[in-house]
């Protein structure tokens, strides 16, 4: 166990503590356990704003790190720091990865190749015979096969990659000891014995609707390609491809019926650049080829022309591109007064530029940017 392993997981404990702010935590005190017990000046002098400067020092008076400890090992959950030497080599690369991952399963199954299969939770019969087939080719190839553990094309993968003797990895936006869909408990049981649950959300975190779309950078992130069956024009698949084209990853995109809602998404991903998926050897024969860290030839699905009245509204889309900020932290950083900063993240929540994710803490619009 890492010497201040029960301060990190502390950390992860509180909302708005993400990968940037580990990162700054770990360099201005040197140790976790020096950030847990810095004082109210300390942490502001570290670059806190002042709303996360109070939600540490209260967190801190009503948790003790040695019990989170023993009531995680307690659940069976394994927990895999970035500098662990478990931790997945592919993940580390992309943008700001998460410093922490919590894990019911197998450890091991992270060092293998993997591909991920995602689409609509609305899927066609044919959607869910693609998604099946595919998962059953990659299983028999050693593959892993890593998904979101949604109903639709992320269950269907699962399930057959478990029925073909293979591993899976369902990547939650809840703890790992929260199962959602409550109708898939069976199956991530399964997936405990023959693969792994992960997530950077703590143990006991519900499954709120903002945590989707940051962990699909991880199911992309896991993955030497991503494969897209089903999407409509606004499934969240749609954001992992788009993590997947960001982190350099291939991707694969199946296409669909011209009529049919269920491939609106992918077949704009196709027209956008990405490789068309016309049989499962397309993808086997690139991973024979592939190379470990992704592709030479990303692409960047077609963004939707966003216009910026002024400078100012780039510069905050880019400052909370990569974890959301509390307010006071982005008018700190940008020097921007309050009162303008306010009229200005309203005006771009009502443009659908950025989502307000928990009061007065914002993030991109990841089906945009």
């Amino acid at each position: 166990m890492f010497p201040d392993l029960k301060y990190r997981i502390a950390f992860s404990h509180i909302r708005g503590i993400g990968a940037v702010r580990f990162k700054l935590l770990a360099e201005r005190f040197g140790s976790y356990e020096e950030a847990w017990r810095a004082d109210l000046r300390a942490l502001k002098e570290a670059g806190l704003p002042d709303s996360l400067v109070q939600a540490v020092l209260t967190e801190r008076k009503k948790t003790d790190p040695d019990a989170l400890v023993a009531a995680i090992e307690r659940k069976g959950i394994n927990v895999i720091c970035i500098d662990d030497p478990m931790y997945p080599a592919l993940l580390k690369e992309i943008a700001a990865p998460p410093p922490i991952l919590y894990v019911r399963g197998m450890r091991e199954v992270f060092a293998r190749k993997a591909v991920a299969i995602v689409g609509t939770r609305m899927m066609t019969s044919y959607g869910k015979a693609v998604a099946s087939e595919t998962a059953k080719a990659m299983a028999e190839s050693g593959v892993v096969v890593v998904s979101g553990l949604a109903r639709g094309v992320d269950g269907a993968a699962h399930a057959s990659a478990l029925a073909s003797s293979g591993d899976t990895i369902a990547v939650l936006g809840s703890g790992v000891d929260v199962i959602y869909p409550a109708d898939h408990s069976h199956l991530a049981a399964q997936i405990v014995r023959h693969g792994a649950l992960v997530s950077d959300y703590p143990p006991g975190t519900q499954p709120e609707r903002q945590n989707f779309p940051p962990r699909n950078r991880i199911i992309s992130g896991l993955s030497v390609c991503t494969i897209v069956i089903e999407a409509g024009e606004k499934s969240g698949s749609l954001i992992t491809a788009r993590f997947a084209a960001e982190q350099g990853r291939e991707v694969f995109v199946v296409p669909g019926n011209l009529r049919a809602p269920q491939s609106v998404g992918t077949n704009r991903l196709i027209r956008d650049g990405a490789r068309s998926m016309l049989s499962i050897e397309d993808v086997l024969s690139y991973l024979e080829t592939a190379s470990p860290s992704g592709t030479d030839r990303p692409f960047l699905p077609r963004q939707q022309q966003i216009a910026f009245e002024e400078p100012m509204e780039r510069e905050i889309i880019e400052l909370i591109q990569n974890e959301p900020l509390h307010v006071d932290e982005i008018a700190r950083i940008l020097k921007i007064p309050s009162g303008v900063l306010g009229a200005k993240m309203t005006l771009l929540e009502l443009k659908g530029f950025i989502d307000q994710v928990a009061p007065n803490v914002y993030q991109k619009n990841l089906s945009l940017f």
